[in-house]
């Protein structure tokens, strides 16, 4: 049996509380076209998805238990409404100046299924949160074909099952949320950071992990397929990076006023020490894969580079021109020239990629030489602010296990890195406290152990 599941380290689970209020995306709502949402109730019963335990044949059918556990991490969507009530939330909603932050609409729409009342079926409840419908779309079309005799993955997708099985429509899913989207009031923006909201971060294969409610075995795979931690990690860099500069390149979202909208931005390229001493440097280290330019806001580009590394799966070709282009990028932003052409440049690189993550086989060798380009000095000459670091420890640990579950190496070959990788979050743990140089030694001894699996 195939189980796409991992056992929660302490960095894990630390990195994503640290995440806080972050919460899955409803599924892309819109009111012309939507059907019913019947409710969380409509999926519960023992002969569904409510039993306490699980022993279901086809599926495990426990899986409310599991979403409903507020104790655990599978239970963050079950806890997104409800946070809503906390002092902090409800200081956020004071500071922007919208209602009380469990009726405001800024906020209900990504912390509950937020679908108007004429679409709300007789069991509906707002107050589930991260309903299943959030995920998997409007029930109403397939609610009761979904489980007859001989239904099909494919019929049910048809009839309005959200297909999350593939990485490409999961990623979409959830960036609307982690990342936000141009969807009326589900934009992020530097002013709900600036409010008191948790800082957004986002990695496709991990968080599926830390949010599954069921099993990849061998009838999962004959029903719908198995994608592999590597296809779903890549897809999920490209497609946040696509979604990333779709937003930038919005003029809607660009500029807050006669600002620019800084949540586009590199967090320490303001949020670090200032000093009148004429003999203080920038604390920050030289960044290969951008100009150097002093005194100019850098590009939130974690992404970028997480995708160059996945890019080298597939050919030192393909890496070389992710490069090029976060380079030309980056060069464009800082001379005003040329900047709308870069975006569109990028986006049709970063499309072009995911067609080519979707055909492609990873095999073991292509894993190795990913994380080993993840953990290489030369790469980490990149990994000079906090945002990109995270990426990259979640990377490794995402990489490592995907080779686990795919039967490339053994947990207990990878256990012996254990110790490293929590060092490695540990130095991403707190962003004021962000020690590249203690993050890359950890790196290196994790790149020695790598040559024993």
């Amino acid at each position: 049996m195939k189980i796409n599941q991992r056992p929660l380290s302490g960095g894990i689970l630390l990195l994503f509380l640290i995440m806080g209020f972050a919460t899955a995306q409803p599924a892309g709502f819109d009111e012309n076209t939507d059907g019913i949402h019947a409710g969380v109730m409509s999926c519960y019963g023992s002969t569904c998805h409510g039993r306490q335990e699980s022993t279901g044949v086809v599926v495990l059918q426990n899986e409310i238990q599991i979403w409903q556990d507020e104790t655990t991490v599978a239970g963050a969507h079950v806890r997104a409404y409800k946070i809503l009530f906390d002092d902090r939330s409800q200081a956020i909603a004071e500071k922007m100046n919208i209602d009380a932050a469990h009726t405001a609409p800024e906020c209900l729409s990504c912390h509950s299924d937020p679908v108007p009342a004429s679409l709300r079926g007789p069991q509906f409840q707002i107050s589930d949160g991260i309903g299943c419908e959030a995920c998997h779309g409007a029930s109403g079309g397939w609610l009761t074909s979904h489980y007859a005799e001989g239904a099909t993955h494919a019929e049910n997708i048809s009839n309005g099952l959200y297909p999350t099985e593939d990485p490409l429509a999961r990623a979409d899913l959830c960036l609307s949320c982690h990342l936000g989207s141009s969807r009326e009031d589900q934009f992020v923006s530097h002013r709900l950071m600036a409010a008191g909201h948790p800082r957004m971060s986002f990695e496709l294969d991990l968080f599926t992990a830390l949010q599954a409610h069921h099993l990849e075995d061998y009838d999962y795979e004959e029903r719908k397929g198995l994608q592999g931690g590597a296809r779903v990690w890549a897809i999920g860099q490209a497609k946040a990076l696509q979604n990333q500069l779709d937003l930038f390149g919005n003029s809607d979202h660009a500029r807050d006023g006669l600002f620019p909208e800084l949540i586009f931005y590199d967090c320490f390229a303001c949020h670090r020490e200032i000093s009148d001493d004429p003999n203080w440097r920038p604390v920050v280290r030289e960044n290969p894969l951008r100009p150097d330019i002093r005194g100019v806001p850098k590009f939130n580009d974690a992404h970028m580079i997480m995708l160059s590394i996945a890019a080298s799966s597939l050919s030192d070709e393909a890496r070389q021109s992710v490069d090029a282009q976060t380079f030309a990028f980056h060069r464009a932003l800082e001379t005003g020239i040329g900047v709308d052409e870069e975006i569109t440049a990028y986006m049709a690189l970063s499309a072009r990629l995911i067609r080519q993550f979707q055909r492609k086989q990873f095999t073991r060798s292509d894993y190795l030489s990913m994380i080993r380009n993840t953990l290489s000095r030369s790469t980490a000459a990149a990994y000079t602010d906090y945002q990109t670091t995270e990426q990259v420890v979640m990377a490794v640990d995402t990489l490592l296990n995907a080779m686990v579950v795919s039967g490339m190496t053994t947990r207990q070959a990878v256990s012996i890195m254990r110790e490293d990788l929590e060092i490695a979050y540990d130095a991403v743990l707190d962003p004021n406290d962000y020690d590249q140089d203690q993050l890359i030694a950890a790196l290196d001894r994790i790149a020695a152990s790598l040559e024993t699996i």
